[in-house]
């Protein structure tokens, strides 16, 4: 069968290349994969995989074969497939802890763009209530930006967005965003959680408007620089604010589930800012490293 591959050096950072199928254990459903989701992530630290390794982590497609220990969807269950191994191939063998189970009227490939995304905003965004806080989330306009704008403001946040230039800006007040930033010089307000795709010195930045007792939680550095933080500006008095790592990748499925049940009560919408075919796959690549893409990229399987 066919899959996409870790590639590495200059023909990188994947390629396609025919695998052997797939052997599910007991505890293991085998699906047909129709969609995959790429992720900046996966794909910019690629050197972290085996050469040769199938790669991907999220996707959605229909079980073809339930789990032979009865766990799990069974055969003919529409699947959005999250923080699995080896996902991007035309089968998968994969836990029932990364299925979530898709509902009627939710687009199969809206499935395919929750994994990583989706559930990294909901686990940190579940930290704490959020009823009438401020949060900040920046990088807004990625995959884990739009979720995070949504789901904060269904939580009752006062959400603020931050990115990084005004065409970046599009349909994050439609999402929930209060207000949307391009410079964090511009803003006023105190922030009782931040959520961080940035890195670099933002983190500095935003931590100058956390607020007492205020948390940033630090869930990628797509900026790729590093943080410096001035003379004396970790010591301070009133209640103690904290800076969080993030690298939760324990199964899924519950968050999956809950993301799901959102979008088909229509109040999650799957960020898709580029929808195509998985052979024009070096595309999608290009123009997400370039910043072209608002939100996430899915690409059919064919």
């Amino acid at each position: 069968m066919r899959a996409l591959v870790v590639a590495h050096g200059e023909a990188g950072p994947i390629r396609f290349a025919d695998v052997d199928e797939p052997v599910p254990s007991a505890g293991e459903a085998l699906v047909e994969i129709r969609h995959i989701g790429l992720n900046f992530g996966e794909l910019n630290y690629v050197h972290q995989w085996p050469a040769g390794a199938v790669h991907g982590h999220d996707a959605a497609g229909v079980v073809v074969r339930a789990a032979s220990d009865g766990s799990g969807p069974p055969e003919g269950t529409r699947v959005a497939v999250g923080m699995a191994p080896h996902a991007w191939a035309e089968r998968v063998a994969v836990s029932p802890a990364s299925l979530g189970t898709v509902p009627e009227g939710v687009d199969l490939a809206d499935g395919a763009a929750l994994g990583i995304a989706g559930v990294t905003a909901l686990r940190v965004l579940r930290k704490r209530s959020l009823l009438a806080r401020n949060v900040l989330v920046t990088g807004a306009s990625g995959g884990v930006g739009h979720f995070a704008v949504q789901l904060a403001a269904l939580a009752g946040a006062r959400v603020t967005a931050l990115v990084g230039s005004p065409d970046r800006a599009a349909g994050l007040r439609e999402l929930g965003a209060g207000e949307v930033l391009t410079d964090l010089a511009d803003n006023k307000d105190r922030f009782d959680l931040v959520l961080d795709t940035v890195g670099g010195p933002l983190v500095a930045q935003a931590w100058r408007s956390l607020a007492e007792g205020g948390t940033i939680h630090l869930v990628g550095h797509s900026s790729g620089q590093e943080t410096t933080f001035p003379a004396g500006a970790l010591f301070g008095f009133g209640e103690p604010r904290g800076i969080a790592t993030y690298g939760d990748m324990t199964p899924t499925s519950g968050e999956l589930t809950d993301l799901l049940g959102l979008m088909a009560a229509g109040r999650l919408s799957a960020p898709v800012g580029l929808r195509g075919n998985w052979k024009d796959v070096d595309d999608a690549v290009r123009a997400l490293f370039a910043r072209k893409v608002h939100g996430k990229v899915v690409l059919d399987v064919t």
